[in-house]
């Protein structure tokens, strides 16, 4: 009994914790679009409203199956073991030495009088591209 009450505890926080994230996003949200240039706290609440939905569905999949999870899933979640683990560190350490010289070639083609909105979209594709190819890289080779 003592179990269940410990677990419907953590729900409880976990739930309460998740509930102040989101309305700190949505402040966050509403202040930008008032006071920040352009589309910028629309980009922001739509950018917070995928993750925030990416993370349910992974604490769903974990909650509910977690024998079916992926190996990117339990070591986000640290619930995997060592090698989960040292996956990922290792493809966000490959992400970690390619962003730099990304983001160089973003400023440079800003400078060059590239549009700034896109640039900086394709230097957001290229490192979620870069970091999902490392991780099915070094998942797949050990």
């Amino acid at each position: 009994m003592s179990t269940d009450r410990h677990t419907d505890r953590r729900r409880a926080l976990a739930l309460g914790v998740g509930m102040a994230i989101v309305a700190l996003l949505i402040a966050v949200g509403l202040l930008l679009r008032e006071h920040a240039p352009g589309n910028m706290g629309v980009g922001f609440l739509l950018g917070a409203a995928v993750g925030l939905i990416g993370v349910a569905v992974m604490a769903w999949r974990l909650s509910r199956r977690p024998d079916r999870t992926t190996a990117f899933e339990r070591a986000w979640s640290q619930s995997g073991d060592e090698r989960d683990d040292a996956v990922l560190t290792r493809a966000l350490a490959v992400l970690g030495l390619l962003a730099l010289p990304l983001t160089g070639a973003a400023g440079i083609a800003i400078g060059l009088g590239a549009a700034v909105e896109m640039m900086l979209a394709l230097l957001i594709l290229a490192e979620i591209l870069v970091g999902a190819t490392a991780f099915a890289v070094i998942n797949r080779r050990s």
